[in-house]
């Protein structure tokens, strides 16, 4: 049985995306920073191994790609941030450590594992996603630092999907808003939850498993003639205007 690393994987689309590939008969290592939350992660999805650590700390990336073992059949970096403020109060630090979160975060997943990755492609390939914002097609206020960040997600799915070819598959996917602890701070006020569900064509904000189901097909094998896509799954917002 394969098995996908999961960074991020104790809650929101990640802990979705894992129950997801569970269902799909993949084995899984999660990795995240709360060793209580993933050993609970992984007593309810089973056949489930974890390394706690920070994807802050270099070095965490060998030891998870090294405890995960042998025949990896994927690997899913949903690790993030929402850092949301004006250019006028963000400071030379919320950029850094937005970008080191979600893109040097992913680049180091990525390459401590490739080796091992190609090494047990099937013939549909590994398959590794990584996740972008709708916020990197439209411009959005207050965004320019995370919008950054997962812009060079972006950049760095392309290019490794190039490299890393044919035995590794890279996808992205770029969600809007979606309810998930991290984005709490916003989806949890009914008013300015409601006005941003508005925007979008389908008139609703996003959930977890809106977002998973996506992202665990193209982990598998079904997604076996699909690579360096940026895929948006954000109820038409990047696309469609339902309103003058």
């Amino acid at each position: 049985m394969k098995r996908v690393i999961i960074y991020g994987g104790t809650g929101g689309i990640g802990r979705a995306t894992a129950g997801a590939l569970r269902r799909r008969g993949y084995a899984l290592h999660l990795a995240a920073r709360d060793g209580a939350r993933l050993a609970a992660a992984a007593a309810e999805l089973g056949d489930t191994t974890v390394t706690a650590g920070d994807v802050t700390d270099p070095d965490f990336f060998a030891r998870v790609t090294e405890e995960a073992g042998g025949d990896l059949g994927g690997l899913v970096y949903a690790v993030g941030t929402i850092n949301l403020r004006p250019l006028a109060r963000l400071t030379a630090a919320d950029a850094e450590a937005d970008f080191r979160i979600n893109a040097l975060g992913a680049f180091l997943a990525i390459q401590a594992a490739a080796p091992v990755l190609k090494a047990g492609a099937g013939e549909g390939g590994a398959g590794v996603v990584l996740f972008s914002t709708v916020a990197v097609a439209q411009g959005f206020t207050g965004h320019a630092s995370v919008a950054m960040a997962k812009g060079a997600v972006e950049g760095l799915a392309l290019s490794l999907a190039a490299e890393l070819s044919p035995q590794v598959r890279i996808n992205v996917v770029a969600p809007s808003l979606t309810r998930t602890p991290l984005s709490a701070a916003i989806t949890g006020s009914g008013t300015l939850a409601s006005g941003i569900a508005a925007m979008h064509a389908l008139q609703r904000l996003g959930t977890p498993e809106d977002i998973a189901g996506l992202a665990s097909f193209l982990v598998s094998e079904e997604a076996g003639w699909i690579t360096g896509q940026i895929i948006g799954v954000d109820g038409g917002r990047s696309a469609l205007r339902t309103k003058g």
